[in-house]
């Protein structure tokens, strides 16, 4: 299984099924796109008639069918709670129907530990110098935007990923700094900081920003009209000066399978991690 969080947007299961195909194609295993949670809400209709599938349904029919063992290739940038907490919790539960259940998942995208990566910065420059070429800016400020989260080991991926942008752009941005789309309240949760709406039309801010997307599909969120486009929106009507742009989304870099063609091979070369 290709993993990613899920959404109500038909255009997320639509990305995570061409991952899956690539996957499937580069791998020569049959690789399912199932995500976590709430893709089952979106109509069928919308999605050429064929409904998505999430994790625990998933696992379960497969189960009813005889499969006892599965990996789980995780679309997540980071250790996020999804993948450290929700799911050890389901699987847990389901071997106690099921004591046979093998699952191994295989590591996320970005290895932080690993500083001889750079695979996935570079992917995120790409995709930033193509948009300041397609919008002709010349030294335009970078600021990498993901969600947000209440584990501060993910944050700590995106900051290690800018902090590699930084150094693989070298003058052709004014700055690079990372961001969050948002926070929870609490001062616990403020190593989210800064919010992006906070930071555009701020001191280095205040004319062409790129927006590095570290989003994989488009969906409520980095989608077309999403949460990110409207945090753009007003910022540019509070601040007539700037002119900030979006990148495309990670899923559109070809890039992308070979890093998720690695952590395959690993996950298949792991033991089982979960074991109640």
């Amino acid at each position: 299984m290709i993993t990613d969080n899920g959404s109500y947007r038909p255009e997320s299961t639509f990305s995570l099924r061409t991952l899956a195909g690539k996957m499937t194609e580069r791998t020569g295993h049959h690789v399912h796109p199932v995500s976590l949670l709430h893709s089952t809400k979106i109509d069928p209709a919308k999605l050429k008639g064929e409904p998505a599938q999430i994790f625990e349904p998933f696992i379960q029919s497969k189960l009813e069918e005889g499969t006892t063992s599965f990996l789980m290739l995780p679309m997540f940038f980071g250790p996020s709670a999804a993948t450290m907490e929700y799911v050890p919790q389901r699987v847990t539960e389901l071997r106690e129907k099921y004591p046979d259940l093998e699952v191994r998942v295989a590591p996320c995208v970005v290895d932080k530990d690993d500083e001889s990566d750079t695979r996935m910065a570079k992917i995120l420059l790409d995709l930033s110098l193509a948009t300041a070429k397609k919008h002709d800016l010349h030294q335009p400020a970078l600021t990498l935007v993901d969600h947000g989260t209440p584990r501060i080991a993910v944050t700590e991926v995106r900051n290690h990923l800018a902090t590699q942008l930084e150094n693989l752009g070298g003058d052709r941005f004014t700055k690079v700094t990372p961001c969050s789309m948002e926070r929870r309240e609490g001062d616990e949760y403020a190593f989210n900081e800064p919010l992006l709406e906070n930071l555009l039309g701020t001191e280095g801010f205040a004319d062409d920003v790129v927006i590095a997307m570290l989003f994989a599909s488009p969906g409520r969120h980095a989608g077309p009209g999403g949460d990110v486009a409207e945090i753009i929106e007003n910022a540019q009507k509070e601040h007539p000066s700037m002119m900030a742009y979006m990148t495309e989304l990670v899923a559109t870099h070809p890039g992308l399978i070979d890093i998720l063609a690695e952590r395959f091979e690993q996950g298949l070369n792991s033991a089982p991690v979960f074991w109640a």
